[in-house]
């Protein structure tokens, strides 16, 4: 047997022991962070958030109240203090918070402090929650930077996050949802539905008109 033959064996041990320690160890995801915003009916941010490359989840929800786990017709009647916000989950090696805040304040009508386009009261104001210092003065300087593209004054409040709830099961994707719903016009499927809603409420036609060329709307 030549010295050759006796290496093979050894080289054949090596390679699956690294492959056994691979296998047992898979590789660590990439860190993904969060950013938490509200600008108005949940199911149109998470529609137009959830197309943008880097963000990993959009999640429909409720936050900035007092109520614990409260329901949309609690958060909806008013009086619980929560707004209709979504939780983005992003890959920030591939889009960072401050692109996202920047797309945030574009799909929005920034300068209505009353709610947003045609859904009016507290739960559909205007916010961004911050978790820490440096996520607060990044959220004002975006905002700083929207309002003199703007030129307008932008009243979306930059707020500390407090506890998020996601909302009910049958809010989430919303937007390609394939069950029928019962809607004035009848029975629709549900992404019909909420196209139809998005268009009567006026949303993208608001932002178009307040930002241009610089909106991002479903339509971006």
């Amino acid at each position: 047997m030549t010295f050759a033959d006796n290496v093979k064996p050894l080289v054949l041990t090596v390679l699956i022991a690294i492959a056994l320690l691979v296998e047992g160890k898979p590789l660590k995801a990439a860190e993904t962070e969060t950013l938490t915003v509200a600008g108005g009916c949940f199911w149109c941010i998470e529609s137009d958030f959830e197309k943008v490359r880097g963000v990993v989840s959009a999640v429909s929800g409720y936050t900035g109240g007092t109520v614990a786990n409260p329901t949309y017709k609690q958060v909806t009647r008013g009086g619980t203090g929560h707004y209709e916000a979504v939780q983005i989950e992003f890959d920030p090696s591939v889009v960072s918070r401050e692109a996202l805040l920047a797309k945030f304040f574009r799909s929005i009508d920034p300068t209505d402090a009353g709610g947003q386009f045609c859904d009016r009261g507290e739960s559909y104001r205007s916010a961004v929650f911050v978790s820490d210092a440096g996520q607060e003065r990044l959220a004002n300087a975006v905002k700083g930077a929207a309002q003199q593209a703007l030129g307008q004054k932008i009243v979306t409040p930059v707020l500390d996050a407090g506890t998020f709830y996601p909302a009910e099961a049958y809010h989430q994707d919303y937007y390609k949802g394939t069950r029928l719903v019962i809607t004035r016009f009848g029975p629709r499927k549900q992404s019909e539905a909420y196209k139809a809603y998005r268009t009567a409420c006026g949303r993208d036609a608001r932002v178009q008109q307040l930002w241009g060329s610089a909106a991002f709307t479903a339509g971006s």
